[in-house]
Formats: C-alpha cells, structure tokens, sequence
C-alpha cells in the first residue's frame, strides 16, 4: 500500500482528510455539548441547496454551498430567539425547504452533472489541488476563531445562562458557533458528503466522551480518532473501491462499537 502515496491524488486526499478530521473534531465538540447536532443535520442538507444553484449558474459549488448553508443558519437562529415555533420544527421546515429548492434547481439544469453524487456521498479522491488550498486555508480560519473566541465558546457550550450574566455576548457567540459549524460542514463535503457529514462531526467526540472528560483532552482524542478515521477509511475504500464518505463514516462508527463494547466490559469488572 505503501506505492500509492507516490500519486498526487492520493497525497491530495490525505491531505486534506487530515484538516478536514482535526476541524470536524474541533467543531464536533461544541456540537455535542450544547446539543446543535440537529441543526447541524439541517445545515448540511441545505448546502445541497447551494451545491445545486452553483451546477446551475455556473457558479464555484464551494462558495455557494458556504453562502447557502450560512444563510440557513442564520434563518433558523433568527427564528429560533424571535418565533414561538420550536426549534426542532423551524429545523425541519428550513431542512425541508432547501432541499426542495436544490431539487428544482437540479430540475431546471438540463445538463447532467455526476459532481452532484460526490457531493451528496462524497469522493476523497476527487479532492483537487484548489480544493485542499482552500481546506487548508478555511480550516485555519475556523480553528483561529475557536482559538480566539476559547473561553467564551467554552463557557458557552457548558453553561449559556452562566455565560450570559458573566456579561458574555452569548447572541455573538450563538450566531459565531452556527457560521463556524456551517463552514466546517461544507468543507468536510468533498470528504464524506452532504449526507454523512454529521455523522462525521458527532461520532469521533461521541467515541472521545467515553475515554476522556477532560475538555482539552476530549479536543485531542477527538481529533486523533477523526484522523485514524480518515485515513483508514480511506484506505479500506481505495483498496476495495468503495464510496470514501460512507467507508469513513463505517470506520468511525466501527471505532465508536468497539470503545463502547470496551467500556462496558470495563464497568462489568
């Protein structure tokens, strides 16, 4: 297996499965503690959404994924602090709409363009030179404002009411956690898809929550399980010529199972 790093596509793809994993981490555990996985769901299928509008006028798919999925965001937060509608149901309603809205763009475009399964299931192989410039580039942007914004985020994941009277701006911090999960899921789709995406930013800190409590240390251990993730599903699907998304997506949940099975034989003692 050792040959196959001498190709280009291959260097590209672990490349960018690599900052791709450590930001699904990073982001993945803010998620998880403040309970976001379901918007997090429904910001990913609205980049649908935008993928389609980009295929039909033309436009760079990446841009108006990310333009797609942060307005949505954005929407659901708007309406989340200003609507009596529950926020699981304002979820469904924007998930349902943005994806109805990529499938009539779909509709109007008459040329047919296979790039719109990679998007849904992803294709790790298909990663471009552009592609990882700008995984590379908006990874250390995100992971920069985790960085600057550390404490408040962190204060904010664990205790939003404790936030707010110790005079944090938690509407800024909020609306800054939706752009930046927005962001990070549109930059894993060329990875594991529109589909899988979640299931990417949940599973590895999920699997991490059993073997650490420790934040910094969660961090960590998520970020490394991603990574092994990634890479060994990539693996599995090269060598056996599989869909890359779901075989990484397998490979972390197979992760998750077995730490789980682990754990519980660990309490039995």
């Amino acid at each position: 297996m050792i040959e196959i790093l001498h190709f280009g596509f291959v260097q590209r793809a672990l490349i960018a499965g690599v900052f791709v994993g450590v930001l699904l981490a990073v982001i993945g555990v803010y998620v998880v503690l403040k309970k976001m996985s379901f918007i997090g769901d429904g910001i990913a299928h609205s980049a649908f959404g935008g993928v389609a509008l980009g295929l039909l006028i033309g436009a760079n798919t990446t841009i108006s994924a990310v333009i797609f999925a942060w307005v949505t965001a954005m929407l659901i937060g708007i309406s989340k602090k200003n609507s009596r509608t529950s926020e699981d149901a304002l979820i469904g309603i924007f998930f349902a709409f943005t994806m109805a809205l990529g499938v009539i763009f779909i509709g109007f475009n008459k040329r047919y363009n296979a790039d719109i399964f990679g998007f849904l299931f992803g294709d790790i192989l298909a990663v471009s030179a552009a592609d990882v410039v700008t995984i590379v580039c908006v990874s250390a942007l995100v992971l920069f404002a985790v960085w600057f914004f550390y404490k408040d985020l962190t204060y904010f994941a664990f205790d939003e009411e404790g936030a707010r009277v110790s005079g944090i701006n938690t509407d800024f911090i909020y609306f800054l956690l939706l752009t930046l999960v927005s962001v990070t899921i549109v930059i894993s789709i060329k990875i594991v898809g529109i589909i899988l995406a979640v299931a990417f930013l949940i599973i590895p800190v999920s699997t991490a929550l059993m073997l650490t409590l420790d934040f910094k240390k969660l961090i960590f251990v998520s970020a490394v399980i991603s990574v092994i993730s990634t890479i060994t599903g990539f693996i599995f699907s090269y060598a056996f010529n599989l869909a890359s998304g779901a075989t990484i997506v397998v490979t972390a949940t197979a992760l998750f199972g077995g730490v789980s099975l682990f754990s519980y034989l660990k309490k039995g003692r």
